[in-house]
């Protein structure tokens, strides 16, 4: 094989003629001076056309490449510009980089492939990069990823949802595939504007090919959709739904036990310090506050995973505290009616509005009238079987980089790195298939 080829192979590099090699034993660094090929020679950095030669530009520059065993590898060439029509004078592209990229295409992909399964401190150390580069190489590499694959094909059913990742309320918009469970697009924002550049970005004819979307109850997310794919199904998310009951439960327990304080502090006797004497008088007020307040937990789960403690707690609530044990009934009633076939499903919707509206309950008197205004979407959520499940799940993960990663100071690599890892392309190792 000639030394050429073995050079060519080792460098990770291809359409370039190695012309020398010189190895700096004290700095351990390996510098390989590197030249294009005549067929990739004064192309633009930007759309690869080829273009006139403006200039040396900058004369010669290093990229970094992956490492030779122990020894740090560099390329070094000529850097011309080139006078593009379109990008105007602009750095000519190179066979073994990206554009305004200081490293190879081979280390840039190494280190994408690391960002997904590992922590950027881990990566840093291994590959010898400062913390912010790592950030930047993802957001490289995903830019050149995004530009192979088309992430809007084939969409019909769509999740939407949003996720802090950030303090001080810092959002993200997310849209996952229903059908291939990918993360189709995100982007910093929870508002109209942003989900509304989704749309923008799916264009007028992929938007009305839209049939299903699935969100929480938020207005921004339905009036959003129903502007820019007017024909698709909105379908409720059940969890959320369920949610908005659980809260309104809450809010009943915490005035039940906020009343029974408030009876305790009169109608008891003052409790003095130490143990209770034995002939001490009973102080039922304090101790109905005591059961309310630890019987969060019976309350809000659901009945068949309840334990014999919190079964005997929820037996308690019903027979001392009728309207604590209503608002509980009115939650696992909205809960039971996810489960139902869509014809039972609509009866028992509007009974259980029904119920709501006269039990007095003003939290859940408030309920209803959201539950009257989502109703279309929690039936159609109910017919077609859709919640936001895998959007939530999609979530997780997410949530499960940002920790490992430690946190991103910008959400650009952020959203680059999780469109790697869930977006259906992952990175693969240099030189595998």
């Amino acid at each position: 094989m000639r030394t050429l080829r073995i050079w060519r192979t080792l460098l990770g590099v291809e359409n370039t003629f190695v012309e020398d090699v010189d190895l700096d034993l004290e700095g351990r660094i390996l510098i390989a001076s590197v030249r294009p090929m005549a067929v990739k020679r004064n192309r633009c950095g930007s759309c690869q056309k080829r273009c006139p030669r403006y200039d040396l530009g900058d004369g010669q520059r290093r990229w970094r490449g992956l490492d030779v065993g122990s020894i740090q590898v560099h390329l070094e060439a000529d850097a011309p510009r080139v006078s593009c029509r379109v990008h105007g004078v602009t750095v000519a592209a190179v066979p073994w980089a990206r554009h305004q990229s200081g490293h190879t295409m081979f280390f840039d992909d190494q280190v994408a492939w690391l960002a997904t399964q590992t922590s950027k401190t881990a990566i840093t150390v291994l590959m010898r990069i400062a913390w912010r580069t790592v950030g930047a190489i993802i957001t490289r590499v995903w830019a050149d990823t995004e530009k192979q694959y088309d992430q809007f094909a084939d969409l019909t059913r769509i999740g939407i949802d949003e996720i802090s990742y950030k303090r001080g309320h810092k959002y993200l918009t997310c849209v996952v595939d229903h059908d291939s469970g990918r993360l189709v697009w995100a982007a910093p924002g929870q508002d109209k504007a942003t989900l509304a550049t989704f749309f923008d970005a799916l264009g007028p004819e992929r938007s009305a090919q839209i049939t299903h979307v699935s969100a929480d109850g938020a207005a921004w997310i339905a009036s959003v959709v129903a502007e820019k794919a007017p024909d698709a199904v909105r379908c409720a998310d059940p969890f959320h739904v369920v949610t908005w009951a659980t809260e309104a439960l809450d809010d009943v327990r915490r005035a039940a036990w906020n009343d029974a304080r408030t009876a305790a502090r009169h109608n008891d006797a003052r409790r003095t310090r130490g143990r209770p004497a034995a002939d001490a008088p009973a102080r039922p007020d304090s101790a109905r506050a005591a059961g309310i307040k630890n019987c969060r937990y019976a309350l809000w789960k659901n009945p068949e995973n309840l334990t014999e403690k919190q079964q005997a707690k929820l037996a308690w609530i019903v027979q001392t505290d009728p309207r604590l044990a209503r608002a509980y009934y009115l939650k696992e009633g909205l809960r039971v009616i996810f489960k139902l076939p869509l014809d039972e499903a609509t009866e028992a919707l509007d009974k259980w509005v029904g119920w709501a509206r006269r039990c007095r309950i003003p939290s859940f008197v408030k309920l209803q009238k959201s539950i009257v205004k989502h109703r279309t979407a929690i039936l159609a959520s109910i017919e077609h079987g859709l919640s936001n499940g895998r959007v939530e799940s999609m979530n997780t993960k997410i949530r499960l980089m940002t920790r490992i990663a430690f946190g991103f100071k910008s959400p650009d690599a952020l959203i680059a790195l999780t469109m790697l890892s869930l977006g259906g392309h992952k990175p693969v190792l240099p030189g595998r298939i």
